[in-house]
């Protein structure tokens, strides 16, 4: 037990340093830029990891809550008069409650049944953000007011920069403390086996509904502070494609670790800018990369990379 809160320390102090000493390196603001969208992209890979490396669920919608997010702090300032804070929690809120009324059905599915539903679910709320032109903006997106605080308005990539690894600090603190509760306990049982955590007296609807509002919830918040960074929003926010790439980032780094989260946030955000040297063989060069690590790392980067570690030092 001393052990595990160990390292949940050791793992929170690792990742502050990291976060307060990059600053020191970095020759321009284009870095915090990246720096501040890997924080964003790995708060929202560390909720979908809760769903699906710990509870064991697939969703291939998930940025439809980011995008519900991203629209909430857009809308809410600019037709409702509503403070930009108070948007983001309406946002939230609002994410919680739609993956509460929707989750308690589409979770009875298993398997692939239950990956497009989901599916079903971000290409429906991409749909509705698309049409609703007068609200939304419509395919071209809308601006997105600055947020506000006590007579201070935040700007600058190195504010936000500290305010999205901050963010990041408080999403892989909850991470870790969720994992040693009893419903982090449950959460494991049901991705081990459903039937046997039904049998230990687990309420398997429950923790698994549970698992899905918690990860829409980061995604949402994730999605109103990336469009507050980049003062503007459109539907790709919500789109398919980026609820793969969400997906990507937490298989990449590791189901289940919270660390392999960030990890993976971290290739899939800096990779691509270091590849742009390659100009129009980039993409293909990503996902080159990405399909060998995949076959030599199966169970992700940092899991793996733990475990030869581990090895060594027994040997």
């Amino acid at each position: 037990m001393l052990q595990k809160i160990g390292h949940r320390y050791l793992t929170l102090i690792v990742l502050a340093a990291i976060v307060a000493a990059l600053p020191l390196i970095f020759p321009s603001s284009y870095y915090f830029r990246v720096a501040s969208l890997v924080w964003v992209s790995a708060f929202a890979a560390i909720g979908l990891n809760i769903l699906m490396g710990s509870a064991g669920q697939v969703s291939l919608g998930h940025a439809g809550f980011f995008g519900i997010g991203a629209y909430a702090v857009a809308i809410g300032p600019a037709h409702l008069g509503i403070p930009t804070w108070a948007a983001l929690l309406i946002g939230c809120v609002l994410s919680s409650v739609l993956a509460y009324l929707v989750g308690r059905p589409i979770l009875k599915l298993k398997g692939h049944y239950l990956a497009i539903a989901t599916l079903g679910l971000g290409v429906l709320v991409a749909l509705v953000i698309t049409t609703e032109g007068r609200w939304t903006g419509g395919p071209d997106g809308m601006p997105v007011a600055k947020l506000t605080l006590f007579g201070w308005r935040v700007s600058g990539s190195d504010t936000w920069y500290w305010i999205s690894g901050g963010l990041l600090l408080l999403g892989t603190w909850i991470a870790l403390n969720l994992n040693n509760t009893p419903t982090g306990r449950a959460f494991r049982a049901l991705h081990d086996s459903e039937v046997a955590a039904r049998v230990a007296g687990i309420d398997v609807a429950r923790f698994k509904l549970q698992a899905f509002v918690i990860a829409a919830a980061y995604a949402s918040i994730a999605g109103s502070v990336l469009a507050l960074m980049n003062g503007f929003t459109n539907p790709d926010q919500a789109g398919f494609l980026h609820s793969v790439e969400m997906v990507t980032m937490v298989v990449l780094g590791g189901l289940g670790s919270v660390v392999g989260s960030i990890v993976g946030a971290a290739v899939l955000i800096t990779l691509p800018q270091v590849l742009t040297v390659f100009q129009e063989y980039e993409h293909l060069l990503l996902g080159f990369l990405i399909i060998v690590s995949m076959i030599f790392m199966r169970d992700g980067i940092v899991p793996t990379l733990s475990r030869v570690l581990a090895k060594r030092t027994q040997s």
